[in-house]
Parts: structure tokens; C-alpha cells; sequence
């Protein structure tokens, strides 16, 4: 039996690409290939990554047919929400139903780059289904990580209000901070701002015995540093050292310190009252939270906070 060709060994590929390589349509059907999507196979031996069910999609869908939502953001290398179903958003009324593809369709497609919708088009597109902490979690990592400004969002999100997801988007942007440096640490910030607490500094720079620290959040009135610990700070002894020294340090200098690994943040209702108790017995003398309708908008679909497409016309 001959060696496949390497580039049938390394990824999906069509019918016309098999028969350039020179694999008849018969030779598909054999026990050596296993179909991917309509039109398009893989190697059996080929263990299928997203990456390839990605590339798999470009070759099933039309070229006018683009990565977009949250598809088009993990291609930037997020690690948050579901894999599959891929979105892809195609110009026009062209219906094809394909497994584990969502296509879109839109009456004029949002600007492009060379990987598919840009970034400010995808994430307008993800906030129109997205629920707002998961908005919020995912807007905080594409502002900090560079990919994405207020200016550019709010730009397209105003001259294409039309476009599913606009208005939720500049609902959105003054809950986004891209001081933010983990989407944890935004849904930490969105679960105490959204209880009515007082809005903490996120990340800021203090100098201790010449010491640089930057804890996650800073209530600087009430000296109160609220932290989120990830598996890494338990599983990795030099950050969990480092952690110790720069707690130990904050302590020395009068900060309370409270720690808030996954378990905690899981539990949003009862992380709220434990930080509101500490604000408390540091002097804090605000409104205690409100744990209402209010905050439970915050894990809630966007769309609900700026009402449906029809209310908004009615009002206008």
C-alpha cells in the first residue's frame, strides 16, 4: 500500500484536491480517508483539531462565507466558551446546513481581514447571543490583549447600527477594563460591580519597602485587596511562593487580603456578601449589595438589557 500523499496526511482537503494528488473518488470510500464535511475528507489516521475542523469549514462553505463570533476570537487564541458549533456569516440569503457549523447570513457583511470578519465585526456579532458576564469577560481579553479598542467597537457598533449586536456592544463597553489580566479577574470585577459594591481599582501599581506589587483589586479607601487564585498559584510552587511573599508583604503594610480561588467565584451570591462584610469591617458605610434582578441581568443574555430589535424601533 503507497504512502498518501503529505498533503492528505496533514489536514482536510476536497474531492478536486484528492484527485490533484492522485486519489480517485473510489479511493475515498476506502477504510484510509473518513469524511469530514460534505465535499471535504481527512486522513483516518489524522487526529481532528479544532484548527482542522476550522479549515475543514473554509473548504465545505463557499469563499464568500467568513469566520466570525466567537469562532473568529478563538482564532486569536481566547481558551473560553464552546468549540463547536464553528460561525462562519456569509453576505446574502444562502441557506446550507452543515454539522457543527452555524452559518450566519447578513445583509452586507462587516470589514474583513485576512483571517475573516475583523475583530470589532466578530465581537458585535458574538454580544448579539452572548450572556453579559461572558461578554464581559471576553471584551476585557480582546481590549487587553491589543486586538480590539473602545473606539474601533463603538465606531462600527454606531455607523452599522442595524448589524445584530451593536447596540448590546455599546451597552457593554463602560462595564470593559483592559487593565484586566484574566477573564476570572473580569468576572470577579463584574459580579462585585454589578452587586452595587464600590468599583475597585483593577491592577494598580503600589510600592512597598521598594517593592513593585499590583494586586488584582484595590478598594484604596477601605485598604481591602481582592485577589482571584487560580489552579496555577496552587499547582506551580514559585508562584505559589511568590504569592505568599507578595500577600505576607501587603499584609505587613495594613491591606486585608481576601483570596478567591474558582470554588468561591462559582458561588457569585455568597462571594458578594463575604467581600461586603470585609468592606464593612474596614469602615465601608455604603448601601449593602443588591443581589435582585438587578445583578442576576448579569448572567442573563445582553440582548435583554437593550430590549429586542422591535421595542428599539417602536421608541425611536
Amino acid at each position: 500500500m503507497r504512502e498518501l500523499p503529505p498533503a492528505l496526511v496533514s489536514g482536510p482537503f476536497t474531492r478536486s484536491q484528492a484527485r490533484a494528488q492522485g486519489v480517485t473518488d473510489r479511493m475515498l470510500q476506502g477504510q484510509r480517508f473518513v469524511r469530514v464535511l460534505p465535499g471535504v475528507w481527512a486522513s483516518r489516521d489524522l487526529t481532528l483539531t479544532w484548527e482542522h475542523r476550522v479549515a475543514a469549514a473554509r473548504l465545505a462553505l463557499p469563499r464568500s462565507a467568513h469566520p466570525t463570533g466567537l469562532t473568529r476570537i478563538q482564532m486569536l487564541g481566547l481558551d473560553e466558551g464552546p468549540r463547536l458549533p464553528l460561525h462562519f456569516v456569509v453576505q446574502g440569503d444562502l441557506h446550507l446546513a452543515l454539522p457543527g457549523v452555524f452559518l450566519h447570513r447578513t445583509k452586507k457583511l462587516a470589514p474583513l481581514d485576512e483571517h475573516g470578519v475583523g475583530v470589532a465585526g466578530a465581537f458585535i456579532s458574538f454580544c448579539a447571543r452572548a450572556r453579559v458576564v461572558d461578554a464581559i469577560r471576553v471584551g476585557d481579553w480582546l481590549l487587553a490583549a491589543g486586538h480590539l479598542t473602545r473606539g474601533q467597537l463603538i465606531e462600527l457598533a454606531l455607523h452599522e447600527p442595524w448589524r445584530d449586536g451593536a447596540h448590546e456592544a455599546i451597552w457593554l463597553c463602560e462595564h470593559l477594563d483592559p487593565r484586566s489580566r484574566s477573564l476570572p479577574e473580569s468576572e470577579l470585577r463584574a459580579v462585585l460591580g454589578f452587586a452595587g459594591l464600590p468599583a475597585p481599582e483593577v491592577n494598580p501599581m503600589l510600592v512597598l519597602d521598594g517593592v513593585t506589587v499590583s494586586p488584582d483589586l484595590l478598594y484604596r479607601e477601605h485598604r481591602l485587596i481582592v485577589e482571584y487564585q487560580g489552579a496555577q498559584h496552587q499547582v506551580d510552587r514559585s508562584i505559589y511562593v511568590a504569592d505568599l511573599d507578595r500577600l505576607e508583604l501587603l499584609r505587613a503594610h495594613g491591606f486585608g487580603c481576601l483570596e478567591v480561588p474558582k470554588e468561591r467565584l462559582a458561588h457569585a451570591r455568597t462571594l458578594v456578601g463575604r467581600v461586603h462584610r470585609e468592606l464593612n469591617a474596614r469602615g465601608y458605610a455604603g448601601r449593602p449589595p443588591y443581589l435582585d434582578d438587578r445583578w442576576q441581568r448579569l448572567f442573563a443574555r445582553l440582548s435583554h438589557q437593550v430590549g429586542s430589535r422591535r421595542d428599539r424601533a417602536g421608541a425611536a
